[in-house]
């Protein structure tokens, strides 16, 4: 007697059907995120309302390590970044006789976009990962069960001081990125470009706006506050032993470098349409 062969499904309800799973577990894990962030912004309240101690101690130690540290990594990819859009600027420019507005252009795109960018890419991976991996480690080895038995909140004693680190941390870095940035198209445009010290200098300052300052250093902060809810999420959301661990650390990496992005062009969007840019 033959038997009927397994009917399969068509090749685009499969693809749909795959669509539709990847789109429900990110809604669910950006309700996640959202929830944790609503629970840390609580216990902030209450630290400043009720006297309620968060940890100072906690958050200057984390501040060094995923703050201080990262000076050094942003700083030289920050002047990289601002050397070569020097370069790449100039021959452009040139041919239309307009070779000494480079740093306009410079100052530009490192305060609105580049130097917050780049901090909050490199932050994901020097920071995010490790966060996410600290906390999954303590999962793992019941350090999280363990502080709730002796009625310790988790998001209170490890979410919050890494959130506000990171925050802070991000904030000073983008300032910093911002320096080293246009410091390094200065560097290109003087002593390789031939642009007089005074012109460059003239044009930078002259281009310079607060807004684009400010509005740069409030994508630092909502970057931050991305970066480490989701490693945070992740972290605490670890099943799986070591192997887990592993895939938190690098779900963070790319979740928050995808979150980066559309933040950043959603606040570039709404930026455009208010006229600060």
């Amino acid at each position: 007697m033959n038997e009927k062969a397994p009917q399969k499904r068509p090749f685009l309800i499969g693809i749909l059907d795959g669509m539709g799973k990847t789109l429900l577990e990110s809604l669910d894990k950006a309700g996640g995120v959202y929830k944790l962030l609503l629970l840390s912004a609580a216990w902030v309240i209450r630290s400043l309302t009720s006297g309620v101690r968060i940890g100072r101690s906690a958050i200057v130690s984390q501040i060094v390590r995923v703050g201080v540290r990262s000076i050094l990594i942003i700083s030289l990819v920050s002047f990289a970044v601002g050397f070569i859009l020097a370069l790449q600027m100039a021959p452009t420019l040139d041919d239309l006789g307009q070779i000494e507005l480079v740093p306009d252009i410079v100052v530009v795109a490192i305060v609105r976009e580049l130097g917050p960018l780049i901090a909050a890419v490199v932050m994901t991976g020097f920071a995010g990962a490790a966060i996410a991996a600290e906390i999954g480690t303590m999962v793992v080895g019941e350090e999280i069960e363990a502080l709730e038995s002796q009625a310790l909140n988790p998001v209170r004693f490890l979410v919050v001081p890494r959130l506000i680190a990171v925050v802070v941390s991000l904030l000073a870095l983008g300032v910093i990125a911002n320096v080293v940035g246009v410091g390094a198209g200065m560097v290109m445009g003087v002593t390789i470009l031939g642009i007089p010290y005074e012109t460059y200098m003239g044009n930078t300052w002259a281009r310079s706006d607060t807004v684009d300052f400010l509005t740069g250093l409030f994508k630092a902060g909502v970057f931050g506050v991305l970066i480490a809810a989701i490693a945070c999420y992740n972290g605490l959301k670890v099943t799986g032993g070591a192997a887990g661990v592993g895939n938190a650390t690098t779900r963070t990496v790319v979740e928050s470098i995808v979150a980066i992005i559309f933040a950043d062009l959603a606040f570039t969007a709404i930026f455009y349409s208010l006229g600060l840019v």
